[in-house]
């Protein structure tokens, strides 16, 4: 396990990355793969949609442009308070909650749609973050989450893991799948810098 795949220290880290997070984001996360990432989903008419790790709400910003309304959820509140700034704490399109992603604090078959980008790297057990994203989820609804694609190069390999969890498109597949998804698929996206290094996962909840 990476030494981020821990929540304090995570929480830790993105207290100081939030200062500089809006700076360095598109280099590695830029908004022609989030909508890249968006084209893949069907947004149904008044689609409920969670964003779980949503930081300064990049991913919402996105979202809002295919929904009048976004719950999103993170546990740092350096960036939540990034992304208040951006869209408003209350009374807007956004409804913002301070959570964990392994305990999700909505009601089971809540969502039609349950997003997540840039998190799923820091989860200490993502098939048990998966399966909550599951219960969640309407009969039907939709996954996507956005991860950091393994390097190639054993030694870039062997570093980023130390960090935090980096994975390929077979662990992908295994993850969703014993989280209980269905129609798992995968695309591999990034800046022109490097085409792929980002893994976005997209799966189904069984009807």
């Amino acid at each position: 396990m990476g030494i981020l795949e821990n929540k304090a220290r995570a929480r830790l880290f993105y207290k100081y990355l939030s200062r500089v997070y809006d700076r360095i984001n598109p280099f590695i996360w830029n908004e022609e793969m989030r909508a890249e990432a968006l084209s893949l989903l069907e947004f149904p008419e008044d689609a409920m949609v969670l964003d779980v790790g949503c930081g300064t709400g990049f991913g919402t910003e996105g979202l809002l442009e295919h929904v009048d309304t976004v719950y999103a959820l993170d546990q740092s509140e350096h960036q939540l308070e990034k992304a208040y700034a951006k869209l408003g704490r209350t009374g807007g399109p956004v409804h913002f909650h301070r959570g964990d992603a392994e305990r999700l604090p909505f009601a089971t078959n809540s969502f039609d749609i349950v997003w997540s980008s840039g998190s799923i790297e820091y989860w200490p057990d993502p098939v048990r973050t998966l399966r909550e994203f599951r219960r969640v989820l309407e009969p039907g609804g939709q996954v996507l989450v956005v991860g950091p694609n393994s390097p190639d190069n054993v030694v870039a390999r062997t570093l980023a893991d130390a960090m935090m969890l980096f994975y390929d498109e077979y662990e992908a597949d295994r993850m969703f799948k014993e989280a209980g998804f269905e129609d798992v698929k995968h695309k591999f996206m990034g800046p022109s810098y490097e085409p792929e290094v980002a893994i976005t996962t997209i799966g189904r909840v069984p009807e």
